[in-house]
């Protein structure tokens, strides 16, 4: 299943647990990454397991200092390869997501449950302005990349591997999760004068009629590069 990157116009409300109206300029056409892939949140149902951890208020953006630290100098643009995030024991591959011939964005494949994707038509992760990355929470099988992300805490790293051999080192400013029928997509997608990265997956509570109800978004600034 793709997630849905058609004009506000065109595409009106969002499917069931799908995603939100996305933004009309192509380089930021992403909408909110509710990876409903086949059969995902099946595995939670059949297990009786604990959903995803949440992020709690605490964890919110506040305007606090991080808000206006510039952080490190842009890097040149060069595609990433991995994504780590320590706090989480996150160290996956990372694949380039590109558009389906109707304008959604193309997601990871659901059977790769270590794998994440990024959309590698916007920027890449260090260089100046809004980088996205997104992967599944879970499949039929079990827990997936992200399954994980919101219990990612203010102040702690990830890190992008790129081609050019350097790390881009993220500092977490922020993880908020945002009902599907209200996601912000301004404030996720929109430009930045500084190198930004958003992580993105399911979450906002479960529902066996529309599957998952919105989605969890960690916000990071480049802070460090290796």
């Amino acid at each position: 299943m793709a997630y849905d990157t058609r004009p506000a116009s065109a595409s009106g409300s969002t499917a069931r647990g799908r995603g939100t109206r996305p933004r009309r300029s192509l380089n930021l056409a992403i909408a909110a990454v509710s990876v409903l892939a086949l059969g995902c949140g099946v595995w939670l149902l059949q297990q009786g397991a604990a959903p995803p951890p949440q992020p709690s208020a605490a964890q919110g953006a506040d305007g606090g200092p991080h808000a206006r630290d510039a952080g490190a100098p842009a890097m040149p643009p060069s595609p990433p390869t991995r994504i780590r995030i320590p706090s989480i024991r996150v160290d996956a591959p990372l694949t380039g997501l590109g558009l389906t011939k109707d304008g959604s964005l193309e997601v990871p494949p659901a059977e790769r449950r270590d794998l994440a994707g990024w959309y590698e038509s916007g920027t890449t992760p260090g260089d100046r302005g809004t980088a996205i990355v997104a992967g599944h929470v879970d499949n039929a099988e079990g827990p997936s990349v992200f399954y994980s992300l919101g219990a990612v805490k203010k102040g702690q790293p990830i890190e992008i591997r790129r081609t050019d051999g350097q790390t881009a080192v993220f500092t977490v400013d922020a993880v908020e999760v945002y009902d599907s029928r209200a996601f912000p997509d301004d404030k996720v997608y929109g430009a930045a004068k500084r190198p930004e990265l958003r992580v993105i997956t399911c979450g906002g509570g479960y529902s066996k009629k529309t599957g998952y109800l919105g989605n969890v978004v960690v916000f990071a600034h480049l802070t460090g590069v290796r």
